[in-house]
């Protein structure tokens, strides 16, 4: 039997509420420990407790940590879904499982390596406490898995102590509870199937870390002082990490606090807070998703006309109304670039990385005040509660850009001040902060309609000035966002853009399609409004191109149809939209299909050197 070293994807299957992230957690930390990259992806219910609960790993040494539909190991510990679990299996894979399941019906295939265990009788002979019986026999799960892929022990152990650090009691239990596990293997199951560890030298000096933790220190670095928020799933971890740093770094010498952060009473009050302290000159923010985003439309039409600063950061789940606030999405793209009445267009920007996550939410805070608008971090429930291997964050270089700002000397020096004004003639207003004492730093802040001068009119024709000039103000803002990030290959006539957490699988899917004879040009949009020249260029260089995204009306693909006009006729929509995230294959599968189904495409590419 060959082996299959640092290759494959485990899945573990159990029932929500059993306590079987730790275990999963100490797993993952170990094999990453060992060198070797690592992707997890967590898919949960919504629920508390006993709706099913899938873990994926994805070990690949050459770095590909995307989804693969693709099962090499699993393990089965949910009665109520071990019968659909299997078939996902690939042929020669293996299967860790309660031995008390029958192998019946659908289960009972013979391409498969089975290895029984009695979990619930060896947990209930070696594990005498009965309250921590359930999440130890996880632990037992740990230790089979560790002996039949061959996980080093120190690795397993340095895990569980990191995962677990300042509750050295409950390190010796669980040590035990592994323990047992690998006896088990050692004493009753042979290894029949071909897949392994083996140390490598991938993940030196880098971090696991998930992406709403990074935007809470991009928040941090950024400058943010004042966060509301509501509780909603995916975006909560993200406030309440803020709120955890911003108590360890935002005191001053003497523990008085240099910041406020609020749980507010929902989200309307929440926005209205940040929207409150963005007018005073603080660095303010909240964090939500879909729904919340839905009530907080009001407030953020107000911070648009009113041009307030704020930063909110979306983390994208399945909608609308309730949807699968468990599941990834990325489907708030229209509803956030035109959010509340009127005439609106709003700041994006949408990493595609935990690198992005930290890096892009603390340019929010100064694109927020340098155009004076709301800007939205769009980040999705992949990319925000997942773990990701990245390398450790740099501290920023630069200072921050408060934008245009008039103090008391500048207002003398001027000798006059309108507050939406464009002397500039970049669509971007000069504001001053409350408190400036200089007779003309004042004016009324209004969400109705208003002059240059911040003078209440109804009248039409200074009405349209203003939203003219809101208009030039997104047009300046395009180039001062990230720049789409193209990549293209000699002879390549077929083209990729994606955007967001789906970026993690086209680095895979371009090499296996360059397997399969297909050459790809690939271009990742950063943020909205995008530069068009690179897009335009894009267009031109390919004769088909497929825009990968993971909602169901091609969100981003109506935005660039907008953009390009007659241009983008060219683009093919290539969509995802189960909750799950997208995995390698969508993108190789369609593609090599419609391949066969427009052979002229592709023959004409091959015609002039690509394929």
């Amino acid at each position: 039997m060959k082996k299959i070293v640092n290759d494959f994807t485990i899945e573990v299957a159990t029932v929500n509420g059993t306590g079987s992230q730790t275990s999963n957690l100490v797993l993952t930390k170990a094999i990453a420990s060992m060198g070797i990259p690592v992707g997890p992806k967590n898919v949960f219910p919504s629920n508390i407790a006993g709706l099913p609960t899938w873990y994926f790993m994805r070990v690949n040494k050459d770095g590909y940590l995307g989804r693969r539909r693709r099962v090499d190991v699993a393990v089965l510990l949910n009665p109520t879904t071990f019968i659909s679990d299997i078939p996902r299996i690939h042929t020669g894979g293996a299967v860790i499982y309660e031995s008390e399941y029958p192998l019946t019906g659908a289960a009972k295939r013979s391409d498969l390596i089975f290895y029984p265990v009695p979990f619930g009788h060896l947990a209930a002979h070696h594990i005498s406490d009965f309250k921590l019986k359930k999440q130890l026999t996880n632990m037992i799960y740990v230790g089979v898995l560790a002996e039949l892929l061959q996980i080093d022990a120190e690795a397993i152990k340095g895990a569980l102590s990191h995962q677990l650090r300042g509750k050295e009691k409950a390190v010796l239990v669980n040590v035990d509870a592994i323990e047992v596990g690998r006896k088990y293997v050692r004493e009753n199951l042979p290894k029949q199937d071909p897949y392994c560890v083996e140390p490598m030298n991938k993940t030196a000096g880098k971090v696991l870390i998930e992406g709403n933790t990074a935007c809470a220190m991009g928040a941090l670095f950024g400058g943010c002082t004042v966060a509301a928020w509501y509780p909603i799933t995916p975006a909560s971890s993200l406030s309440e990490t803020v709120e955890d740093l911003f108590e360890k770094y935002r005191k001053d010498p003497s523990g008085k606090k240099r910041y406020a952060v609020i749980q507010a009473e929902d989200e309307i009050a929440a926005i209205g807070m940040a929207v409150g302290a963005g007018w005073t000159g603080a660095r303010a923010m909240t964090g939500t998703s879909g729904p919340g985003i839905s009530l907080m439309s009001e407030f953020v039409g107000f911070s648009y006309f009113a041009e307030v600063p704020l930063v909110i950061f979306d983390v994208q789940r399945i909608g609308p109304s309730t949807g699968l606030p468990t599941r990834t999405s990325q489907g708030d793209l229209l509803a956030v670039a035109h959010l509340s009445h009127g005439d609106t267009k709003h700041i994006m920007l949408i990493p595609s990385s935990v690198e992005e996550c930290y890096e892009f939410s603390m340019l929010a805070f100064d694109l927020a005040e340098r155009f004076q608008a709301p800007v939205f971090v769009m980040s999705d429930l992949d990319l925000g509660m997942n773990l990701w291997m990245t390398d450790p964050f740099k501290h920023p270089e630069k200072p921050f850009d408060r934008g245009k700002v008039l103090d008391e000397e500048d207002l003398k020096r001027l000798g006059r001040f309108e507050r939406y004004g464009d002397p500039d003639d970049d669509g971007i207003p000069y504001r001053t902060y409350p408190g400036n004492a200089h007779p003309s730093a004042a004016y009324f802040t209004r969400g109705s309609g208003h002059n240059e001068s911040a003078v209440y009119t109804e009248d039409g024709v200074a009405y349209q000035r203003i939203a003219d000039r809101l208009l030039k103000k997104f047009e300046t803002a395009r180039g001062f966002l990230p720049q789409p990030a193209v990549d293209y290959v000699p002879g390549a006539k077929v083209g990729l853009i994606a955007y967001g957490s789906t970026d993690q699988i086209i680095h895979e899917s371009r090499d296996l399609l360059a397997a399969e004879g297909v050459k790809t040009n690939y271009l990742k949009i950063r943020s909205y409004p995008f530069a068009l020249e690179p897009v335009k260029e894009f267009f031109k260089k390919c004769d088909k191109i497929f825009l990968i995204e993971q909602n169901r009306d091609a969100q981003m693909a109506q935005l660039v149809k907008l953009e390009l006009g007659k241009d983008a006729h060219k683009l093919q929509p290539l969509l995802h939209y189960t909750g799950f995230p997208i995995p390698t294959e969508v993108v190789v599968e369609t593609i090599l299909a419609k391949k066969k189904e427009t052979p002229e495409v592709f023959a004409h590419a091959m015609m002039e050197g690509g394929e």
